[in-house]
Order: C-alpha cells, then sequence, then structure tokens
C-alpha cells in the first residue's frame, strides 16, 4: 500500500515539492556559510519525493549549533514552508482519495520547521 500511495504522491504533488527543496537546497549550497541549510533542503527533498514508509527521527548528536540554525531557518524559510504544507495539506484531504496525502504532507510540517538535528529513517 506505501509503493501506491507514493506513487499517486509523487504524481499528484511530490515531484514538485521535491524540485523546489532542492531548488532551495543548490541556492544555499552556493554560499559557504548555508551549506547547512542547503543539505537539511536536499534531506526534506529526498523526504518529500517518497514520504510513505519513512519518518523523522531526532539526531542525538545534534547540539548546540543545529539549534541556533534552526531558528535562522524557521525565520527565513520553515514558517514559509510550513504554511505551505498546511495550505496544501487541507485543499488535499477535500477529497476522499486525497486525505492520505494530506496527512502525509501535514507529516512534513515538522521537518519543514526545524530540519537541522534531524534524520529521516525507513520505518520497519
Amino acid at each position: 500500500m506505501r509503493f501506491v500511495l507514493n506513487i499517486i504522491w509523487v504524481v499528484l504533488c511530490g515531484f514538485w515539492m521535491a524540485l523546489g527543496y532542492l531548488v532551495a537546497g543548490v541556492i544555499c549550497c552556493v554560499l559557504v556559510v548555508t551549506i547547512p541549510f542547503g543539505l537539511a533542503s536536499f534531506r526534506i527533498a529526498h523526504y518529500a519525493l517518497w514520504p510513505f514508509g519513512r519518518t523523522v527521527v531526532e539526531r542525538r548528536d545534534a547540539g548546540a549549533a543545529s539549534c541556533l540554525g534552526n531558528v535562522i531557518w524557521f525565520v527565513f524559510a520553515g514558517l514559509w514552508l510550513s504554511i505551505g504544507h498546511v495550505l496544501t495539506g487541507i485543499a488535499l484531504c477535500v477529497t476522499i482519495i486525497g486525505i492520505p496525502l494530506g496527512v502525509a504532507n501535514f507529516k512534513m510540517i515538522p521537518v519543514s520547521l526545524t530540519p537541522l538535528g534531524k534524520e529521516i529513517v525507513d520505518l520497519p
């Protein structure tokens, strides 16, 4: 079932979301200072492309630098990305077929708000 949901996800919205995160990651990697944000954006892009069967967990080795980076990310990108996920999730939940896709969009909100210090892992 995860495979079918992922295929529907990629066709309807996952490809465009992943493309947006990839573009943001490339822009962030142009400057040396924002490379950690670019790497986080690439991780989110991979997650946005194929979200079903995966989840986000906290990294144990994340320190104060990732906390500070998350504050900066939240102000400049995280809040706006999460608003986009909320609006898209609500729009997808209007139809019965789109409800699982809307829930997946809501599942991406925490990682889009604070991506540093998190890791995306496969579910068993």
